[in-house]
Formats: structure tokens, sequence, C-alpha cells
């Protein structure tokens, strides 16, 4: 390949060096408890994940209900909460902090009735041996590999996903883009022997990893998928031999057509992030979609009333913004599967509208893996990858 990928962009990582250099909060935990994280909150649940120095019980409390999880490496999901209600939030032994406020409200209902779920994945890296590389001359450290003799960690988290996706039998799942780590035959391979567990509902699409070296692994875009009360889009973002993202005008044009027809809302799919048109200095080597193609995704966007969204993978990390020139409709990423915090995102889509809930895989070996890879650039990455609750959870109406 000539060189070694970065699995996030440095461009992309000035954000997480700039909060390092004022000092985000770390607050200071007993030794009991360590890293909780207030991370998927919706209309009926709150999950809280954290781990603790050694096997234990721990009571989690949301309100008047509570659940007990035994660790070192827990996964407190407490059920059968009402929407858009607030309540105290309480893990025994840990006190309040940015990540674990003091109280929360579960997210409000689309009205009408649930029509379909799907589930996306996304920076999958089958056959990735070491993690927490950037590609610079200057690398931040520290790096992770699995332990000689153990099962390679893409292997692990995918196979946990996979497990997790399984149980909650959507209608439908998208893996957004790099399948492989270097865009090899065997790679894929290995790719496909485990996502084709779940069926025909599962549909894949390159990532810049899978291009690397062929044009040929998963080029499927563009593509439809129709669900009840929902169409998903999904565009080819991948320039081949390339880092960086594109939208050809062709594709565009698919889109626009499509949207234009539309009976049902459309939400959009792509490896590669858009650039934010509001910026006030162009970068044409934008580690996503370039700026003139960006500004012609939103444009569509803005013409499109049945466009409701649009959802990427490639920077690692979860992030939701909403760019006025697309009429704020969301534009997403989701942080990857193969290491820390290991997240897929759920999608509920009602008549009314639809919830995103990103959920962190819950496995404990998986969890294992991800409270190891949460050090990676320097201590800096679990500040970049988590991004904000209402980045990770939120409600847009149709």
């Amino acid at each position: 390949m000539g060189r070694r990928l970065a699995p996030i962009g440095a461009a992309c990582f000035v954000a997480a060096r700039a909060l390092a250099a004022v000092g985000p909060h770390r607050p200071s935990f007993p030794n009991v408890i360590h890293d909780p994280e207030l991370f998927t909150v919706g209309p009926d649940e709150v999950v809280v994940t954290f781990r603790t120095g050694e096997e234990r019980e721990v009571e989690t409390r949301i309100g008047e209900r509570s659940v007990v999880t035994n660790g070192p490496y827990h996964a407190a999901r407490v059920v059968g909460l009402e929407p858009a209600t607030t309540y105290a939030v309480a893990v025994a032994g840990a006190p309040t902090s940015p990540l674990l406020p003091g109280e929360v409200t579960t997210l409000d209902q689309p009205r009408g009735r649930l029509l379909a779920t799907f589930a996306t994945v996304n920076d999958v890296h089958f056959g990735e041996v070491e993690c927490g590389l950037l590609g610079t001359p200057e690398e931040l450290g520290p790096t992770f590999t699995a332990e000689p003799g153990a099962e390679p960690y893409p292997e692990v988290m995918n196979r946990a996903a996979i497990d997790a996706i399984e149980r909650l039998d959507p209608d439908a799942v998208l893996v957004k883009g790099d399948l492989t780590d270097r865009g090899t035959e065997e790679e894929y391979a290995a790719f496909l022997r485990a996502y084709t567990r779940l069926g025909e509902r599962m549909r894949h699409f390159r990532g810049n990893h899978d291009a690397m070296l062929t044009e040929s692994i998963a080029a499927t875009g563009p593509f439809a998928v129709d669900l009840e009360g929902v169409t998903l889009a999904v565009l080819d973002t991948v320039r081949p031999g390339a880092e960086r993202g594109r939208i050809s005008r062709e594709q565009l044009d698919w889109l626009d057509e499509l949207a234009g027809a539309a009976t049902r809302p459309l939400l959009v799919f792509g490896h590669h992030h858009p650039w934010d048109p509001g910026s006030s200095e162009r970068n044409d080597t934008y580690f996503g979609v370039n700026p003139d193609d960006s500004d012609a995704l939103c444009a569509v966007i803005a013409r499109r009333d049945a466009i409701a969204g649009y959802f990427a993978g490639h920077t690692h990390r979860t992030r939701t913004r909403r760019f006025p020139s697309a009429r704020d409709v969301p534009i997403v990423e989701i942080a990857c599967v193969k290491d820390y915090p290991g997240a897929w995102a759920e999608y509920r889509v009602y008549e009314g509208g639809y919830i995103q809930l990103t959920r962190r895989i819950d496995a404990p070996a998986a969890l294992a893996w991800t409270e190891k890879t949460r050090a990676m650039f320097a201590g800096l990455y679990r500040d970049y990858a988590l991004g904000r609750l209402s980045d990770r959870c939120f409600v847009q109406a149709f």
C-alpha cells in the first residue's frame, strides 16, 4: 500500500489535541468504580457502562428502578422507564461527573406506530493487528495488539456486535465501510464469513480501506433498501486509492431523483462524512467528502424534504452536526466497532420520526478490549471518540 493508513485522520484529531491543551475534566473515582459513562438513553431505557477493579456486584439505579451487574466489566441496562421523564441516576460507589450526571431525561417517543427497526455498524477492520496508529511520523501512542496466541481483536469485537444485533432482530443491517484493514480478498472473505450470519437483511458497502488494492471489493453503491415507513439510500463515497472521500455527480443525481419521487422519508448513508459548508476556510485535502461535493449533497438535502438525515462512519467517533444549508437534519458519524467504545447504532422508525440509539458492544470480552483502547492517542481518544450524549442518542421528527 505504500504506507500505513491512519485509523483516524490526523486532521480530525486536532479537536482532541485542543481539548487536552485546556485540560479535559477527568474526575477522580474511588478504587471500586472506574470510568462510569451514561452511554445510551432511549424513551424507555438507560444504559451505564463502567468497570470495577475486581469481580463484584454493583447496583445501578435510575429513579425507582435498578439493576445489579456483576463484573469487572459492567453494562447496566435499566428498562421500563417513561418517555420524556427526568430520573435520578446513581451507580453505587461512583460520584457524579460530566459523563455520569446525577439525573437524566429519557427521550421523547415519535408519534404513531413503530414501523421498522434497523442497525448499522462501521469501521470493522477485519485483518487489523494493531490499533492506535495515526500513520504520521510522530505517533502519540500507546498502541494495542491482541495478546500472543489470543483471537484477533476484530474477530472478538465483530462477533460480539453481531450477537447484539441478532438479539435486536432488526429488519435491516447496514455495514458502512472499512470492512477490511488493507483491502485484501482474504480480509474481505473474513468479513463475509462473519456478517453473512445476519442473512439477506445485511447489506454492506466499501470504505477507503477496502479500495486501496482493488476497486472490486464491495463497490455496490448507490442502492436503496425499502423498509416499512422509510427508504435507506446508500452512496459510495470512496475515492479509490485515497483516504479522502467524494460523491460523484451521477450519484447525487440518483439521490435527487430518488428523493424527488419518494412517498416515504429517506435516510442517506455513506462511509465518509461531509465537510461543514459553513466553515470559513475550504480545505480540498479534507479527510471526509471534499467541500464541493459536500455543498452539492447539502443542496440536494435542502430541496428534498423527504431526506431526514445523513449517516457516516470513517472518523471513529460519534458526532452529530446540523447544517442550516441542509435544513438542519442530523449529519451523523458513528464510532467504530473495533476499539473504544466499540459502538453500533440502532434506529427505530415511527410514523412521525425516528430514534437513534448508539450502543456499546457489551459482551465481557469486548468491554475488556475497549476499556484498554480508550487510552489510545496519549489518553485523548475517549474525549474524541465518545461524543456527547446528544450525539449518540436523539429523536428526529419527520
